[in-house]
């Protein structure tokens, strides 16, 4: 059974601190007091699955650290929680982008509701959905087991063996990318990016085709159809993650 783990962030281990740390740790969450300094927050960050930002009333945090830990925990792809002064933690709201902070909470701070909060955060962690969802289409299937092999424990992976499968699944799922097969039979790849650029509800899904062919032709005609990029069907699992990891981060940085 994985164990849910969080750290606390505040100026200092405070007498509230304590108390939510202790709530924490009864509701079987391994937690931990760490400083709001980029040393400690650095050091205890990869321990933790969500972080509780803590403000003491009337706390303005420095804006090197805030934008430390919004930059990391982006970087991690891990969430926020932030306890504070409703006047305190109204003028964050800009600085912290809704894809990391989770949710905020108003002091004095109920534990129950907190608990609640926290523990619906672990039981969608546990469901994946914090996973950015990937589609892929292609109709060999021992390359689908493969790559979906290579991407399940970073992304929620779906793989469909046909464009139609494809544009069907779609009319019931959200994916945030698509990685599609250009040369498959029946609807071929730039058939299936077309009928979803056509499409008010998926044109905006960022699509990346898959190709077997390597030579300059064949590449400059999949990139005329403009996909947001394209990966050679003999690229090795390392690089597909770390390439995948780009784009997102890129994805974010336009947000």
């Amino acid at each position: 059974m994985a164990v849910n783990k969080a750290i606390v962030i505040g100026q200092k281990e405070s007498f509230f601190i304590k108390v939510l740390i202790k709530k924490m740790q009864d509701g079987m969450i391994q937690t931990r007091y760490v400083q709001n300094t980029v040393d400690e927050i650095n050091r205890n960050i990869n321990e933790a699955d969500i972080a509780v930002y803590y403000m003491d009333s009337g706390e303005v945090i420095e804006s090197g650290i805030l934008r430390f830990i919004v930059d990391t925990l982006k970087d991690k792809e891990k969430k926020l929680i932030l306890i504070g002064d409703p006047a305190d933690t109204r003028f964050l709201n800009d600085d912290i982008p809704d894809d990391i902070l989770y949710q905020v909470l108003p002091r004095p701070l109920d534990n129950d509701k907190f608990m609640s909060v926290i523990s619906e955060f672990f039981k969608k962690s546990s469901m994946d959905e914090f996973k950015k969802s990937i589609l892929v289409c292609d109709d060999d299937p021992n390359y689908l087991g493969l790559v979906r092999e290579w991407l399940k424990d970073t992304y929620k992976v779906s793989v469909v063996t046909s464009g139609l499968q494809a544009i069907k699944w779609l009319g019931k799922n959200k994916a945030d990318l698509i990685l599609l097969d250009h040369e498959m039979p029946v609807t071929t790849g730039p058939q299936v990016l077309e009928m979803l650029r056509a499409d008010e509800e998926t044109r905006s899904i960022p699509v990346m085709f898959l190709t077997g062919k390597s030579d300059k032709e064949s590449v400059l005609a999949v990139v005329a159809l403009k996909p947001e990029g394209y990966f050679l069907k003999n690229i090795e699992k390392d690089e597909l993650l770390e390439k995948l990891s780009q784009f997102f981060a890129l994805q974010v940085a336009k947000s």
